[in-house]
C-alpha cells in the first residue's frame, strides 16, 4: 500500500501542532516544527500586516481527522475503513475508532517502547522483526486481541538496535492494557484499550461529524 514517505513535520505544520510523529526527537531543542516557529517580535510585527482566515467548522473537523490519521500513519482510505467499522461496533463511536487505532501491530509495538515513534515501529514490523504469538507478522495494521504476545524473533535478537533498546526498556510508560517484560523484552494484551488509557489529544466527536455529513 502507498504511504506518505515526506518530512513528518510537515504533517505537523499542516495541522497547526506538534504531533510528535518523531518520538524522543519532538522533546528536544532539535525539533524542526519549533525552530520553524517565529520569534515573538517577528510574530508582533507580521500581526498586522497578515489576517489569519478563521477556521470554519468542517476545517476544524477536517483537522481532527488529518491529525488522528497522522499519528497512526493511516491513508485515507484505510481511515475510512477504521471508521466504518467503527460506526458498526456497539458503544461510542469515537471510542470504539481510537481503540482500532491503538490496536494496530505497529502502534503496540510503539506503545510498548520497542519503536522510538510509530514510524520506526512500523518499519520494524515491515521488516520483519516482530512476531505475534510466535509467528512472524510483518503487517504493520494487524489487529491484537486480549492475550496475544509479542515478541522479537530470535534472528533480531542479535542486532545491535534490539542489545540497545533493551537495556533501557522500559524507556516510557507503557499503557495499562498492555504488559511488558522488560527482561525478555516481550508484551502481552491483557485487554482491549479503554478509552481513559488513550492519550493521543485527538477530537474523536469532531472525526464522527465529519464523515457523518459525508
Amino acid at each position: 500500500m502507498a504511504r506518505y514517505n515526506g518530512p513528518a513535520c510537515r504533517l505537523c505544520r499542516r495541522v497547526g501542532e506538534k504531533l510528535f510523529l518523531k518520538g524522543e526527537r519532538c522533546y528536544t531543542p532539535r525539533c524542526a516544527v519549533d525552530k520553524r516557529r517565529s520569534p515573538p517580535g517577528e510574530q508582533a510585527a507580521n500581526a498586522g500586516m497578515q489576517r489569519r482566515r478563521r477556521i470554519s467548522e468542517h476545517g476544524t473537523q477536517l483537522r481532527e481527522k488529518q491529525k488522528a490519521r497522522f499519528v497512526y500513519g493511516t491513508l485515507e482510505r484505510q481511515f475510512s475503513n477504521y471508521m466504518k467499522e467503527a460506526t458498526r461496533a456497539s458503544g461510542v463511536t469515537g471510542d470504539r475508532l481510537m481503540q482500532l487505532l491503538e490496536r494496530r501491530l505497529d502502534n503496540v509495538v510503539y506503545r510498548l517502547a520497542f519503536g522510538e515513534s510509530r514510524n520506526q515501529s512500523r518499519q520494524l514490523v515491515n521488516h520483519g522483526h516482530l512476531e505475534v504469538n510466535g509467528r512472524r507478522v510483518d503487517i504493520p495494521s494487524y489487529m491484537v486481541k486480549p492475550g496475544d504476545v509479542i515478541s522479537w524473533r530470535e534472528q533480531s535478537r542479535s542486532n545491535n538496535y534490539f542489545k540497545t533498546m533493551k537495556e533501557t526498556l522500559p524507556k516510557r510508560t507503557v499503557p495499562g492494557w498492555l504488559q511488558l517484560n522488560a527482561e525478555n523484552a516481550t508484551g502481552t494484551v491483557a485487554a482491549l484499550p479503554a478509552p481513559s488509557e488513550i492519550d493521543t489529544k485527538v477530537d474523536t466527536r469532531m472525526i464522527v461529524e465529519f464523515y457523518s455529513k459525508r
